[in-house]
């Protein structure tokens, strides 16, 4: 006997998940149930891999299905299985928690309060010339490499959003990332 509120979720994928989801586009709770029992172990998987944390997988899961809900009806069978876009929801909603998390550590950081400092033109000068120090090796990059470290280290993009924005191919926004990095290291390394 189970505990009430308690449901017994089948092993196996027996389920067929597009017609759930057709079911779910029209409102269909019972459908949204079985969808759930059939999928949630998958999206909490998932989940559970990219943001590390269990509770906030469980929550990552919550919102997956509660999207899933309410865009039920939005869902082409003829751009994928259904199986599919819940697992894409799935990720890119983790990715979102993981980068929301990240940007609130960022968030602390910048509210914490300064560290006082004894000796603040001295710390001026010495920062200053470290500045300076990377406006120049900032100059020794080639076009590409300039845009391409100033989008993803001084605006926050992503090496996908990065390579979207100046319209080239991921690797080759990569490649000419760490070439850039490498030729910054080695330039303020030279300057010590």
């Amino acid at each position: 006997m189970s505990e009430p509120g308690l449901r017994l979720v089948p092993a196996h994928g027996g389920a067929d998940v597009e017609a759930l989801v057709g079911r779910v586009a029209l409102g269909d709770s019972r459908a949204f149930e079985a969808l759930y029992d059939e999928l949630s172990s998958a999206v909490f998987g998932l989940a559970r891999r990219v943001v590390r944390d269990p509770a906030r997988a469980e929550d990552v899961t919550q919102e997956v299905f509660l999207e899933v809900w309410r865009k039920a009806a939005r869902f082409d069978s003829g751009l994928g299985k259904a199986k599919t876009w819940v697992m894409t929801i799935a990720h890119r909603r983790a990715v979102d928690a993981v980068r929301r998390n990240e940007s609130q550590k960022r968030q602390d950081v910048r509210s914490m309060p300064d560290e006082v400092s004894h000796d603040e033109p001295a710390d001026t000068l010495i920062a200053a010339e470290e500045h300076g120090a990377v406006r120049e090796c900032m100059e020794t990059l080639t076009d590409l490499q300039l845009e391409s470290v100033r989008l993803a280290y001084f605006n926050g993009y992503t090496y996908s959003e990065v390579a979207s924005l100046l319209d080239k191919p991921l690797p080759t926004i990569k490649t000419r990332m760490r070439d850039g990095l490498i030729r910054l290291r080695d330039c303020l390394e030279g300057q010590r």
